[in-house]
């Protein structure tokens, strides 16, 4: 029987059969093994790995290492220079090589397909542009649906992705939302995109938001068509926004440039049919490929929890074809393919190259921005998985964890800023990733915003201990807490809010924030008392008769006392009455009896002042 090859770096074609021929997973790289006496690896190894590697015992190991002065146990990863000296020791030699891309790391693997088997594929659109200027009306108008009706706000919260139909081509929009919080999103849409189409509102020009677009799209090195929408609405100036965009060196055809611009209305349906026209135009000069024969690759474009069908994806097949019942890994999760839909909720049994699809049957919710590939079984893809979760973890373990209880506790030590945790749960992950973002952009040198956890899901009783841990405020979007989590939150005192507007979260953070800085104190002078008779009183002091001349004179109040209009003396006062009484305070034009805490050389003619300390708004 021929023995299978391992996939290679470059020039491979991966086929879509039933043996899996040159696949990437046909069978484990090995990373250290022992050539004609030289000892070869690719990657750190422990001492454990050596040991069966060289054939040596990991005792021997452990006390050569020892009693050169370097304890070490049987699972600590030695460095090139122990690596070296050891193998010198036990009579091999060594060489380190360039290590070889493995089947966990499939998201790095450089495939080059045959040319035969490269098949022309729908190209994928990414409609992005600032906030309200018709990014889903769009979409809606393309695709004779009403996605922006049922948007909370009239504001996309979740990446959409549809296919069209046009002229016999099939196009691939993926509808990115506009507000400011979804940056992120826009940048991960911009890096699986072929073609950007940039929406400017005719009547209001180019807006932050809109340099955003454009800044992704030229990161992601994708073309731009720009779409000049609400050419219907009162002040629409096309001209104008060609000027603007040419200031930003996004040069119209018109202009002796290579953008082209298109002016529509997606709310009258004109300009449409031109907009599809330049996409296909755009495309066929791209001549875009891709083999629909091998295992599908591609990325999460969005994630949530279904009530009803739990974790749910939806994928962009980038390329291959991802069949139902395939086996598959989405970033650190494995699972079987239970069930694939398109956008109308049609079941699909397979889905080639540039098709979006919602899948379930994964084992937990992955992160939107995942790379996920198909796999022949259900072992090498639970293996690969495990390998890749094992690898985060232990990446996570060496940097700074935001989960750290024992780092949070630190940080709240320290005292060097005013510190805000937060917690963000939301309906899907790409809204958590969006609200993580925007809030921690709120931060400044006096107020320091930390999203401890951001993630899809229901808020939960661990949330609740997590944030009881670190002083956290819960923040919730789309989601609610049951009854059983909210007694838990009431009885620990976490607070959590609930939202289903974006902005008006982050303008609720906002307010917050502000309450916290530790705003400019100043003098605030309640009253003023003159000091008209002394009376010497034993085992008590002296009482000031006093006539309140301006104000009020507050009992328990700071106090100045002046003197000829020089300060004497600063503190407190011990009592304040009218007669024999005691009293909370005495007004302009009445007559009191005060005296001052730890001052007993009151003469008649002071003054007596008394302030307060406020916060200047």
């Amino acid at each position: 029987m021929k023995k299978k090859k391992y996939f290679s770096k470059k020039n491979v074609t991966q086929r879509r059969v039933t043996n899996f021929d040159s696949a990437p997973h046909a069978k484990k790289a090995e990373y250290a093994k022992v050539n004609g006496g030289v000892f070869l690896y690719n990657k750190p190894i422990s001492v454990a790995e050596l040991s069966k590697a060289i054939n040596v015992p990991t005792s021997a190991i452990i006390k050569y290492l020892f009693l050169n002065g370097k304890a070490v146990t049987i699972n600590q990863i030695l460095d090139d220079e122990m690596i070296g000296t050891l193998c010198l020791e036990f009579g091999y030699d060594f060489k380190k090589e360039e290590p070889s891309v493995s089947a966990e790391h499939f998201e790095d693997l450089e495939i080059q397909d045959d040319p035969k088997d490269l098949k022309p594929r729908p190209a994928v659109v990414t409609v992005m542009g600032h906030v309200d200027h018709g990014k889903t009306t769009l979409i809606d108008a393309i695709r004779n649906s009403h996605v922006a009706e049922g948007e909370a706000g009239g504001i996309s919260q979740a990446i959409g992705a549809y296919q069209k139909e046009v002229k016999g081509q099939k196009i691939t929009f993926i509808d990115t939302p506009g507000h400011a919080a979804f940056t992120a999103m826009r940048a991960r849409g911009a890096s699986v995109t072929d073609i950007v189409v940039l929406v400017v509102a005719a009547d209001d020009g180019v807006m932050p938001q809109t340099l955003e677009a454009i800044s992704h799209a030229e990161a992601a090195n994708c073309p731009i068509i720009v779409a000049i929408n609400k050419m219907d609405a009162p002040g629409a100036n096309a001209r104008k926004v060609k000027e603007e965009l040419l200031a930003h060196n996004v040069v119209s055809e018109e202009y002796g440039g290579d953008v082209i611009m298109v002016e529509i209305s997606a709310k009258t349906g004109k300009g449409i049919d031109e907009l599809l026209d330049a996409i296909l135009l755009k495309a066929e000069m791209m001549e875009l490929k891709a083999n629909p024969a091998r295992y599908a690759s591609g990325t999460v474009l969005e994630s949530n929890l279904d009530k009803g069908e739990g974790p749910k994806a939806t994928l962009l097949i980038q390329n291959g074809t991802l069949n139902a019942s395939d086996f598959v890994v989405v970033g650190e999760i494995y699972g079987k393919i239970r069930r694939m839909v398109n956008e109308h909720g049609e079941t699909l049994k397979s889905a080639g190259p540039a098709t979006p699809v919602a899948v379930t049957g994964l084992e937990a919710v992955p992160s939107a921005g995942d790379r996920f590939m198909a796999f022949p079984t259900e072992r090498e893809a639970r293996d690969i998985a495990e390998k890749r979760a094992l690898e985060k973890r232990a990446k996570e373990k060496s940097g700074t964890s935001a989960l750290s209880l024992s780092d949070l506790n630190n940080l709240v030590n320290a005292g060097k800023v005013q510190d805000v945790n937060v917690i963000v749960k939301a309906d899907t992950d790409g809204s958590a990733e969006a609200l993580k973002s925007s809030l921690e952009k709120l931060s400044d040198d006096k107020v320091k915003i930390k999203v401890l956890l951001s993630a899809a899901g229901a808020i939960s009783d661990n949330d609740v201990s997590l944030a009881d841990a670190s002083h956290a405020i819960i923040y919730g979007f789309n989601v609610r807490p049951d009854a059983r989590v909210r007694a838990l939150a009431e009885e620990k005192g976490v607070e959590i809010h609930l939202h289903r507007i974006i902005y008006e979260l982050l303008d609720e953070m906002k307010a917050a924030a502000k309450g916290l800085y530790k705003a400019e104190m100043v003098e605030n002078v309640t009253g003023e008392a003159e000091v008209r008779h002394i009376y010497k009183i034993s085992h008590v002091g002296t009482v000031a008769g006093s006539y309140v001349t301006s104000g009020v004179i507050h009992s328990g109040s700071k106090v100045r006392v002046l003197r000829a209009g020089v300060i004497a003396y600063e503190g407190k006062l011990a009592s304040l009455k009218r007669f024999k009484d005691d009293v909370k305070e005495v007004r302009q034009g009445y007559e009191c009896g005060l005296m001052v805490e730890g001052y007993n050389d009151v003469k008649e003619g002071d003054l007596i002042e008394g302030y307060e300390m406020v916060e200047k708004q």
